[in-house]
This record gives structure tokens, sequence and C-alpha cells, in this order.
């Protein structure tokens, strides 16, 4: 089947939005490299683009008028990207597409352990107590798990990893955001990588917002946010209306840091984004700085997407015809021991490698066309392969798993102590273990309290979504510490 072709048959596909089964589509190895190329450099444009923008506009949108991407020392490692590039190096290194749980936590020792804020922060703190993921992204476990957007902003580049297999992408999208995320923000990465995987062969924004939406569980509250947010475009030619909208109905947390960095404001914004921006590349990461709240987030994801489509052949004709500036440079400023001699170059045809192992892995055909490499590919609909949880928390499923292990970790090393005692108090389980072996369990507490940078960082959680976790600490004698914070940046992420 001729490309064009395939795509016709994929706009017709998703178009409808049903698991019916469908004949194979057929995308060049050319093609699918471009449009990872693309993809890469528009997320990295938005991205470091979007900084100046980051939590500036809240309240109000933006004024930026005018935009031309332009890096002109190159790209560098910023949070967006770089949780993503530790994880693409040992997809790539071990030839998985599943990097096992316990070799990311000793990659997250090894590498991430500065500028990350939020869900991110926190789970790395778990990770020293000894806690692997998924549990370190569990809701019950990570207080910032329930709202923080790394279930989008972690997640774009695994949707490049399964050109054309939304339930693929959607799959190792999770397997990497459950790392700190849990519940709606889960939803989002299924939403946003359906999307990106869908682009190599969708240009249009609206069929893709469908099948982002395909993949969402029936009861997930995003469904709501596009619903209003795709009436209030449709509604509103100038786009300050739309964003008054938004901001009024999902402004919900007393301007606490769900309302800057979470899930309901951010996807609104960068569907609302893609919308006004009309597939326009400039135009769209206008939008997504105007929009505000975690613009660089939002922005990164945004290119991402019209990046994908596009192709990099794009943005070649960008930085030769139209003053676009973007060295072939990716300069690691904050991944310890990860190499400092990346490009962007190195980074997409890592991407590109993972992508086609994924590809021949998931079923689909290498076959040469008028001499050129093509891959013939299982045809996949969208869909939800993640429900929520229900309870969110995940409350019974975890104490099932994990009670025996505290109570053996409660006669253990300090480390052993610690986690014990973090974890029965997460799981309501600190009454009992405190009467039942009152000696064990002071001496476990005692433990715990000297992880200060933790203690600290649970109390910082918004108490509009984690004031009940908060309490269960207080109530177990677990305050505030006088131990320092991570140090990193003051802006939120």
């Amino acid at each position: 089947m001729p490309l064009r072709a395939a795509i016709i048959l994929s706009i017709a596909l998703f178009s409808a939005v049903t698991h019916a089964a469908s004949p194979p589509l057929e995308l060049s190895d050319d093609l699918i490299h471009d449009k990872i190329r693309g993809a890469l450099i528009g997320e990295i444009f938005g991205d470091l683009n979007g900084l100046p923008h980051e939590m500036k506009y809240i309240d109000s949108p933006g004024k930026v008028e005018n935009y031309v991407p332009t890096l002109s020392d190159g790209a560098w490692t910023d949070d967006d990207t770089d949780v993503e590039w530790v994880h693409h190096f040992y997809m790539d290194k071990l030839q998985t597409a599943y990097v096992p749980y316990d070799q990311i936590t000793a990659a997250w020792k090894k590498h991430i352990n500065r500028r990350i804020w939020s869900a991110n922060e926190y789970a790395r703190r778990l990770m020293d107590l000894g806690i692997e993921p998924p549990y370190t992204g569990r809701i019950a476990i990570n207080p910032f798990s329930i709202f923080n957007i790394s279930g989008e902003f972690c997640a774009e580049s695994f949707g490049l990893c399964a050109p054309a297999m939304p339930q693929t992408a959607s799959k190792i999208g999770l397997h990497y955001t459950h790392i700190t995320i849990d519940g709606e923000p889960a939803q989002q990465t299924q939403f946003f990588d359906t999307m990106i995987s869908l682009a190599f062969v969708e240009p249009d924004i609206n069929k893709l917002i469908d099948a982002g939406t395909a993949a969402l569980d029936p009861q997930s509250e995003l469904r709501q946010v596009l619903a209003d947010t795709r009436r209030w475009c449709a509604q509103y030619p100038d786009w300050h209306d739309a964003r008054k909208a938004i901001h009024d109905k999902y402004t919900l947390h007393q301007n606490e840091l769900p309302d800057k960095n979470g899930y309901q404001l951010n996807t609104a914004a960068i569907v609302a984004a893609l919308l006004y921006g009309k597939g326009d590349f400039t135009e769209t990461i206008r939008m997504t700085f105007n929009f505000g709240w975690d613009a660089d987030c939002t922005s990164a994801t945004a290119g991402t997407i019209i990046g994908c489509i596009k192709g990099g052949r794009y943005f070649d004709d960008q930085i030769a015809h139209h003053g676009w500036i973007l060295p072939d440079v990716y300069k690691n400023t904050c991944r310890d021991q990860m190499p400092m001699n990346e490009t962007v170059t190195g980074y997409v045809d890592r991407v590109y490698r993972i992508a086609k192992r994924t590809l021949l892995a998931s079923g689909a055909q290498e076959q040469q066309v008028d001499g050129k490499t093509a891959y013939l590919i299982p045809a996949e609909s969208p869909a939800n392969i993640e429900p929520l949880p229900h309870p969110l928390d995940r409350n019974a499923e975890l104490t099932q798993e994990l009670l025996p292990g505290i109570e053996k970790d409660l006669t253990g090393s300090g480390t052993d102590k610690a986690r014990a005692a973090y974890l029965a108090i997460c799981l309501g389980q600190a009454t009992r273990l405190s009467q039942d072996r009152p000696a064990d369990w002071s001496a476990a507490v005692a433990e715990l309290k000297l992880h200060a940078g933790l203690v600290n960082k649970l109390y910082s959680a918004p108490k509009t979504v984690a004031a009940d976790f908060q309490n269960r600490f207080h109530a177990a004698g677990v305050d505030r510490s006088s131990g320092e914070l991570l140090k990193s940046s003051s802006q939120p992420k």
C-alpha cells in the first residue's frame, strides 16, 4: 500500500474512532525518521523558548505578539526533555521499550538529582527511602501525583516510540509516567501519547483530539475539560474569551500549585492553543505562551504534536530561509554522568532506533518499496488501555501488596525502618502498629524523622489535595524538620 493511501485510510479510521480491525499501514523509514526529528525539534523549541513564560500568566493571559523560534546557543537539558532523555538512553542501551523498574530506580539515583520539582522531586526522595516505581507515583504515597502534569510533559517522546500505534504508545508512556503520577494525570499520558503517535499519519488537529479523547477512561474528568475547551474555542473567535472561561471554571484550588501545574488547566491550554493555532507552528506556540500556567510544558507538548505533523524538513526550511535558529547542540547542564557531547541529531537517532525496535517487536514487517525501507504496521485504534483506579489512591491494593514488607522492615536497618513507618502512615496502619509493636514503631518513626528533605517536602504539598495526607503524618508525630529541602530552582514544575 503506498503511503498516500495509508494516510487516507488512517484519516477514515480516526474519524470514526472505532475499534474495528483495519488493514495495516505502510510508513517509510524516511518518513518515520523525519517525523521524529520534527517532533523533537518542535518539543525543544516549545520547551526552551517557553521558559521565560513559565508560571508568569496565571490569573491573566500573556501578551506575546510575535514569536520566532530561536535557540542561538542550541538546546540544553530541561526536565521537559531530559527526564525522557535518561529513559531513552536506557531503552536504547538495553534494547527494550520497558526498562525494568529496579534499573529505572538505579538510573534516577545516578543521573536525576537536580532540577526536578513537584511529583518528580518527591519520587526521587522516595527512591532514597528504598521505594521503587510504580509505588513512587501512587497517590497514597506521593501527594503530588494526583494533580501534577508530569503525566504530560514527561510523556511526549514515548508517543514517538510507537508510530501510528496509539495503544502501544500509551503503554510505553504509562510505564514511565507511573514513576511519578497516577489517576487523572495517567489519563493525560494516554491522551497525549495517542495524539502524538497518530500525528505520524493524521494532520487534522480535531481528528487527533477525537482520537486522544477515545484513549480516556469514560469516567475521566478530562473528557469534560476537553468538551468544554472545544466548545469555548468554537464559540469565541477571540481566544481571550476562551481563556477566561477555562480559567473561571477550572481554577479549583485557591491558586495553589494545582491551579498552575495541574492537569485540568494545562490540558485545556494545550488543546485551545492547538485549535486557535490551526496547524501553524509559531502561532500554536505563541498561543501556549499566552494561555499561560505551566507554559514551557504546554508549549513543549503542543510543539511535539505540530512538529510531528510538519516533520524535520519543515524546520530545515525555516532555519535556512526564515531566520529560525537551532544549532545541533543538546548541552547537558544537569543530568549527572549522562553524555556531555549529546546533539539534537543524536537524540533524534536514539528515539528513531527505539521506534524501529518497537515496531518490529509489535508485529510490524520491514520491507523494501521502490528500493527504500518501509514498515507494514499493524493498525491500532485509539483506546483506553488503563482505566482510572477505584479508589484513586488504590489503598486496599497497596495495603495487600506492601503490608508484609512493612511488618518485616520494622525490625530492619535504619532505612528499612524509615520506609516501613512512611508506608504504614500512608496506608493508615500507623495506629495499629503503634499499639501492637510500640517499641518497633517508635524506632521506625525516629528513623523516618532523619529523612528531613522528604518530611519537609511532604508538608510543602498543596493543602487542597494533601491535607489528609499531611494530617496522618502529624498524628503519627512526624512533623516538619529543620533539615533542608532538596536544593532546586524556585520555579515549581
